[in-house]
C-alpha cells in the first residue's frame, strides 16, 4: 500500500505546486511509481506542470460522479517515466467531498509506491477533502511572518483532522535575502513560529521553476534538484542530514 502524502500551506503563493512536482519527481528518481493528485478545483495547474494538458478528456471529478473509470483519468508524464497525475476538475464546484476522497484514494494507493495529493492553499473545503486520506502532511512555507503564521494555523487543522506526522518544508529561500530582510534572527525562529518539525529547505531557483512553467520535469544539476533528492530521500524514510544550500 502507497504512502498518502499531502502537501498544503497557509497561504498562496509559497511555491506549494512546485514542491509537489519536485518531490514526486526525485521519488520517482529513487525508483518508486508516483502519482500526483491535484485538489486545487477551479485553479489546477499539476497537469500545464508535467506536460500533459494537451492530453486531458477526464479528471477526478468525472471519476467520481461515473463519467470514466480511474485509469481514464489518469495521464503518465511524457518526460518522465512512472510519474502519473490525476487533474483537478476545471470547476470549484465539482469540488470532492472527504468521503469519495478517502475512497478513491483507498482503491489507488496499491497501485503506486506514494500518492501526493496537491491541496488548495488554506482551510476551505477543499482543504478538507485532500487531507481527508493522507498518512502525513508536509506543509509548504516561505521564510516570513504571513507564511509561517499561515503554516501554523494549517497545523492546528491538520492535527484536528487526526494527522500526526506533520513536516515543514521552507520554499523558495535565499539566505542573503532571508538576512537582509531581518525578519527573524534565524531559521530556527521560523521553524518555531510554524510549530512543526523541518524536513527540507528548498533553495530559491529560478531554473527549476522555469522548467515546471514548460511543463518539464525538475532534474538536472541545480541546487533545488539536490535539495528535492535529498527531501525525497528523508520522505522516503532515510537519515539524511539536512542541508541548507
Amino acid at each position: 500500500m502507497g504512502m498518502v502524502t499531502v502537501i498544503t500551506s497557509g497561504k498562496g503563493g509559497t511555491g506549494k505546486s512546485t514542491v509537489s512536482v519536485g518531490l514526486a519527481a526525485a521519488l520517482v528518481r529513487r525508483g518508486n511509481r508516483v502519482l500526483l493528485i491535484d485538489c486545487d478545483a477551479g485553479m489546477r495547474g499539476i497537469d500545464l506542470m508535467l506536460g500533459v494538458s494537451s492530453d486531458l478528456v477526464f479528471d477526478i471529478a468525472d471519476v467520481i460522479n461515473g463519467s470514466c473509470p480511474p485509469a481514464s483519468a489518469i495521464y503518465p508524464c511524457k518526460n518522465m517515466a512512472e510519474l502519473y497525475v490525476l487533474p483537478a476538475p476545471q470547476s470549484v464546484h465539482d469540488e470532492l467531498s472527504p468521503y469519495l476522497m478517502r475512497q478513491l484514494t483507498n482503491i489507488l494507493r496499491k497501485y503506486y509506491d506514494h500518492i501526493i495529493i496537491d491541496c488548495p492553499a488554506g482551510i476551505g473545503s477543499g482543504f478538507e477533502a485532500a487531507i481527508a486520506p493522507a498518512d502525513r502532511a508536509f506543509l509548504v512555507c516561505n521564510a516570513d511572518p504571513l507564511s509561517a503564521r499561515g503554516c501554523s494555523m494549517v497545523r492546528e487543522n491538520l492535527q484536528s483532522a487526526g494527522i500526526t506526522d506533520i513536516r515543514l518544508v521552507i520554499n523558495k529561500f535565499s539566505e542573503k535575502k532571508f538576512r537582509k530582510a531581518n525578519l527573524y534572527e534565524d531559521l530556527d525562529a521560523v521553524i518555531d513560529e510554524a510549530g512543526a518539525r523541518l524536513i527540507a529547505v528548498i533553495p530559491e531557483d529560478f531554473t527549476a521553476s522555469a522548467l515546471s512553467q514548460q511543463g518539464k520535469p525538475i532534474e538536472g544539476n541545480s541546487d533545488a534538484v539536490y535539495a528535492f533528492n535529498r527531501f525525497a530521500a528523508r520522505a522516503d524514510g532515510e537519515n539524511v542530514p539536512l542541508e541548507i544550500k
